[in-house]
């Protein structure tokens, strides 16, 4: 596979139906990158950015199945099993997943000596786009028929939630993957006749065509609506935090007024104190009065304090039971605070940081509200199958929890920052320039958290954020993410959180 990306080459395909074909016989991680560049780069050449996502899935889930079944190819021929063979076929796929996956590299290596290989080929035809993974084994009627059952089974889910709950022969690669693959071709208007699985000239061939005239993208209606009324249904801001929150822009208000009217409810001084005095805040020293806590804070501080204030207390006594979430938004937090102090050296982003680190998560609150178990669910097979969860929750709920606290921080007035902060900090490049600074930290404070959990990988984050920090290996953000790590912990334990 060439290292360097031909643009001309993809230009000249995509405009004159001209195949662009590309083989290997082990499909290393890098060659799938390179892949889905190669893929963007042509949508982008047809004025179909839109359908990148949803394409490069099924590119990915059609190219790892075409090497799934040379390596299962492999393992038959190693084990003097008869694929053909019904009882044979069953021993064997009974160790295929365990065997193979504890020594790939043996495998990959006599696939490549046997000369099994994969190609992926794009090809436009007048307003239709293809695309086409072809592996040189003949795909069993055993398996053709298991593929079909797949997509049969998917005609009858109205949600990723049945496709999840909804058991699955956990020994095939084509399983799951399938069904989501045509719920994904589903969502851009396409059915299922969009994708087949064909033999050709002794290859195995599958195809997906997409008809350019047919795409519509659009919000699955399964709990888009019952999300939107939730949000709609949540009560407005705290009269007492939107009152202070003019006192604190309005240039006459003095620092005293201000105080007293914090003071005049003893829940919101008790938790502002608590909050101020918190590991997450990092001030010097222990507040004992809200007039030095405000001079402390600041006006910025204290405003931003009390968004994050006003919707724990909505959302927390509503949704008392997502506290995980929550510490997860105060280490995110920490960690943003910190990645803008020691990187960004601009004192005006401090506070926003912040608070974007603890809202940061808004949607999935409201998510795992209505669906405890399928955020989870959609966690697992995105890490499996190594895609973005935002794919999956779009799939699965219509919106993405990104996009749904975009939705509830609009509904309470916060300061377009802050909404940007929330709604971009899985796709920061989308986001309006102004807010960049605020929405990459954010981005990567969260996203060093996950590599934190090893729920991402360091080529999983996105480069021109890493480079606006200049980090540029793994090992840099390893030893920012130790650094952040315990730091967080000396300030928990220092404070008894």
């Amino acid at each position: 596979m060439p290292a360097e990306i031909e643009v001309s080459q993809i230009k000249r395909a995509a405009h004159n139906s001209i195949p662009l074909t590309f083989k290997t016989y082990t499909l290393p991680h890098e060659t799938e990158e390179y892949l889905e560049k190669v893929l963007e780069m042509f949508l982008s050449e047809l004025g179909q950015e839109k359908l990148k996502d949803t394409l490069s899935y099924c590119l990915k889930e059609l190219a790892v199945n075409a090497k799934k079944a040379n390596t299962k190819r492999v393992f038959f021929l190693e084990k003097g099993l008869d694929l053909n063979d019904n009882h044979d076929y069953e021993h064997g796929m009974k160790h295929f997943k365990e065997e193979t996956l504890s020594n790939i590299q043996y495998y990959l290596q006599k696939q490549k000596e046997l000369g099994l290989y994969i190609k992926i080929i794009f090809q436009t035809r007048g307003k239709t786009f293809a695309i086409s993974v072809r592996n040189n084994v003949e795909i069993t009627k055993k398996e053709q028929i298991r593929i079909y059952d797949r997509i049969a089974r998917s005609r009858a889910f109205t949600s990723l939630e049945e496709a999840f709950s909804t058991v699955l022969d956990s020994t095939e690669g084509a399983g799951l993957g399938i069904v989501i693959l045509v719920l994904m071709l589903k969502k851009i208007g396409l059915d299922e006749e969009a994708f087949n699985v064909d033999i050709d000239d002794g290859e195995t061939v599958a195809r997906i065509i997409i008809p350019f005239s047919d795409v519509h993208l659009e919000k699955l209606d399964l709990l888009t609506q019952t999300i939107v009324k939730e949000i709609e249904s949540l009560p407005q801001f705290p009269e007492n935090i939107v009152y202070l929150q003019k006192l604190i822009t309005d240039p006459d208000s003095e620092i005293t007024d201000i105080a007293r009217q914090i003071s005049m409810d003893p829940s919101l001084t008790a938790d502002l104190l608590k909050l101020v005095n918190s590991a997450q805040f990092m001030l010097p020293k222990k507040v004992d009065n809200i007039v030095e806590a405000v001079k402390l804070v600041g006006m910025r501080g204290l405003r931003n304090l009390l968004y994050s204030y006003g919707t724990q207390k909505i959302l927390g006594e509503k949704y008392s039971e997502m506290r995980s979430l929550w510490q997860h938004s105060y280490r995110a937090a920490f960690y943003a605070y910190n990645l803008a102090k020691s990187f960004k050296r601009k004192k005006e982003i401090l506070d926003d940081v912040y608070v974007g680190g603890i809202l940061h998560d808004l949607g999935k609150i409201i998510i795992a509200s209505f669906h405890p178990d399928l955020l989870d669910k959609i966690k697992n097979v995105c890490k499996e199958k190594g895609i973005p969860t935002r794919m999956l929750e779009d799939l699965s709920v219509g919106l993405n929890h990104a996009e749904i606290g975009g939705m509830i921080a609009r509904k309470w007035n916060f300061p377009e920052q802050l909404v940007s902060a929330i709604e971009y900090h899985h796709e920061p490049m989308e986001c309006d320039p102004r807010f960049t600074g605020i929405v990459y930290t954010v981005y990567l404070a969260n996203a060093v958290c996950d590599f934190e959990r090893e729920k991402v990988l360091f080529d999983q984050i996105d480069k021109n954020v890493l480079m606006d920090f200049g980090i540029e290996t793994e090992s840099q953000l390893s030893a920012i993410q130790e650094r952040l790590s315990k730091a967080f912990d000396q300030q928990r334990a220092r404070f008894q959180i």
